[in-house]
């Protein structure tokens, strides 16, 4: 009885469940299914015995990740990244959010918003280099400028501890307009009436900010949090790879990068999936475990 209920209302709403068919699709065709070949990483890999057919050596690639001599150092610079990245670009797009919501200015906030937006559309390759020209040596804005004040030139992307500095922030510029988007959108639906009690009791744009916006934004917040937590591990490869060199390779060496090199150029196939698997049981136990914290702290999580 239960079943011919569900089919009715499955029929009067089959409009929706159409719309929901592509992505259910998509979900199945290109990140399930795929998930097959992860059995590669326990395996040595033979393109012509196949996944099946090739021999079953179990944690092998794992013990050659864990025993490398750059294992330490690509954990360390991984997590340096991401957790830099982090620190410095989660709190911009929520400022810079906060900032838009207090213009009144409508032509005047339009403009900021779409010069911090247009950067998200520049392509990687692009953004590369931008940032490779401006800090060139001798030619580039930044150092030209810098010796105008009597600095010496600085070949800014050849300096190991400058890396990661160049890395996140001109991140940071060119994702914090985009990434303000969500937390706009959520500021749009605060009642107005809350700001009308709070200008009523004589409090200042601070005190709104404080205890109007700030809570507003609380769920949303900790929702992105835990997604971003949950990616600690997966620290972009396009641009990390385009921005490396041989001078700075002991800071922006990241395990991306390493298995680039080392499991696909090297044809190392089981490797270069051991190492992806070892990344997503990371980024699947951090994901887990925030978001226990969080329901159990604040009482909002993803589930």
């Amino acid at each position: 009885m239960r079943m011919v209920q569900t089919w009715i209302k499955m029929r009067r709403s089959w409009e929706l469940y159409l719309l929901v068919l592509l992505p259910v699709l998509y979900l199945i065709i290109f990140q399930y299914i795929p998930m097959f070949g992860v059995i590669i990483a326990f395996k040595d890999f033979n393109i012509i015995k196949g996944i099946l057919g090739s021999p079953w050596v179990g944690f092998k690639h794992f013990n050659e990740l864990f025993h490398s001599p750059n294992f330490q150092l690509l954990l360390k610079n991984t997590l340096l990244i991401s957790l830099y990245s982090l620190l410095a670009g989660f709190p911009v797009p929520i400022l810079l959010a906060l900032a838009l919501n207090e213009i009144r200015m409508g032509l005047f906030k339009r403009s900021v918003q779409m010069i911090t937006y247009a950067p998200h559309f520049i392509s990687t390759v692009v953004m590369v280099s931008i940032t490779i020209l401006m800090l060139s040596p001798h030619v580039g804005v930044v150092d030209k400028l810098l010796s105008s004040l009597g600095w010496s030139s600085t070949n800014f992307m050849g300096e190991p501890k400058l890396f990661k500095s160049i890395y996140v922030w001109s991140g940071v510029w060119q994702e914090m307009g985009y990434a303000s988007i969500i937390y706009i959108a959520a500021l749009s639906s605060v009642d107005p009436s809350l700001y009308e009690a709070a200008r009523m009791d004589g409090a200042s744009r601070f005190k709104k900010i404080i205890h109007i916006d700030l809570p507003s934004l609380l769920p949303i917040t900790i929702t992105m949090l835990i997604l971003s937590l949950g990616n600690v591990m997966g620290v972009g490869f396009e641009k990390i790879y385009l921005m490396q060199n041989s001078l700075n390779v002991s800071t922006s060496e990241v395990i991306s990068t390493y298995v680039y090199k080392v499991g696909l150029l090297g044809a190392n196939f089981s490797f270069s999936s051991a190492v992806g698997l070892f990344n997503s049981v990371i980024n699947l136990i951090l994901l887990v475990t925030v978001n226990a914290i969080s329901r159990k702290v604040s009482q909002n999580s993803l589930w």
